[in-house]
């Protein structure tokens, strides 16, 4: 059985790493300050055209007088009316209507936010696995959990809600312990520059390739800010069996 571990005094933390936010951080330092010794990890888009007319002019009759005998015959007028004719009404050419074809709009995703560290590190939490997670450099085969409280991580390391699902764009970031409960993280401080991290879920086996390691304060929070590319977070107390510092290893996607 492991000693009691000291409380965590936020204030005595050495400034390692950037903080970006001070409200996150100080609940993050607030969460990591109920973590016991051996715990590990903190929780820290129709008109047509006129008709032309064309008009027949009226010719004069012949005029014919003929004399016969004392009898007169009238002259006779044969007049021609004039004759209108209308040019045909021109009916403009109907376009048939062109159906167009619906336009289909594909909203982007929405970016995934990370929810905030939980203030009740202990608190009640489903227990939900995602799927699984193995580092072959430390024979690590462990399953995949959802949620960050404590009471999810002595079963397995646990996903961040609200970050990237492996193999997403995203970061997918992933907590664990390293002196308690199977301390499944023991060890990523022996990761190096293009080790293996693989994540084994429903959607797929996705390899990530790890780029570095950094020692950081309880309150660097930013390290679960969100990436354009696929990249993954793994995090877990430092040294192992303290809570003065957070280990965190970066991995990108592979190609």
């Amino acid at each position: 059985m492991s000693a009691p571990e000291p409380q965590f005094d936020p204030a005595a933390a050495p400034q390692v790493g950037p903080a970006k936010s001070a409200k996150s951080g100080a609940a993050f330092a607030a969460l990591a300050a109920t973590i016991a010794l051996g715990v590990g990890a903190a929780i820290v888009l129709t008109g047509g055209t006129d008709p032309n007319t064309y008009a027949t002019q009226t010719e004069p009759g012949d005029t014919t007088t003929t004399t016969t005998s004392p009898v007169s015959v009238a002259p006779t007028a044969s007049s021609t009316p004039a004759v209108t004719t209308a040019a045909p009404a021109t009916t403009p050419a109907t376009t048939p209507a062109t159906a167009l074809a619906p336009t289909t709009t594909v909203a982007d995703p929405l970016p995934a936010q990370p929810i905030a560290p939980p203030l009740d590190p202990r608190g009640d939490e489903d227990q939900i696995q995602l799927g699984g997670i193995s580092i072959p450099k430390l024979g690590l085969d462990a399953p995949l959990l959802e949620g960050i409280r404590l009471t999810t991580l002595d079963n397995g390391p646990g996903h961040w809600p609200g970050t990237a699902m492996p193999g997403e764009n995203g970061n997918v970031v992933v907590a664990g312990h390293r002196t308690s409960h199977g301390a499944a993280f023991r060890n990523i401080d022996q990761l190096v520059a293009g080790d293996i991290v693989q994540f084994n879920t429903s959607a797929g086996v996705f390899e990530y390739t790890v780029t570095g390691t950094q020692i950081v304060t309880p309150d660097a929070i930013w390290i679960v800010d969100q990436t354009e590319n696929a990249t993954a977070t793994l995090f877990a107390c430092h040294p192992p069996g303290s809570v003065s510092y957070r280990i965190v290893v970066n991995l990108e996607l592979s190609e």
